[in-house]
């Protein structure tokens, strides 16, 4: 079976988010660094929706978890 490959700028449309790589970049720097004990998830800025969508990617280890993954690691990043 073949997965879809998905990329940051495809999840952050698929969250209704501005998806071009400047935008990703002022939402990293805006948004992080997270606490390290804040799950993606459980950020303050998503709406219900999002969250979901985020906890359900890697719980669910869908197509979306490796992008999802990358985007945790981003926002908990230390600058």
């Amino acid at each position: 079976m073949e997965q879809n490959v998905h990329n940051m700028n495809n999840l952050f449309a698929q969250l209704g988010k501005p998806s071009n790589d400047s935008d990703i970049a002022r939402f990293l720097a805006t948004h992080g660094p997270l606490a390290n004990e804040v799950p993606l998830h459980e950020a303050p800025f998503w709406t219900p929706s999002q969250a979901e969508f985020l906890r359900d990617a890697v719980c669910e280890d869908s197509d979306w978890a490796e992008v999802v993954d990358e985007l945790n690691a981003g926002l908990h990043a230390r600058k």
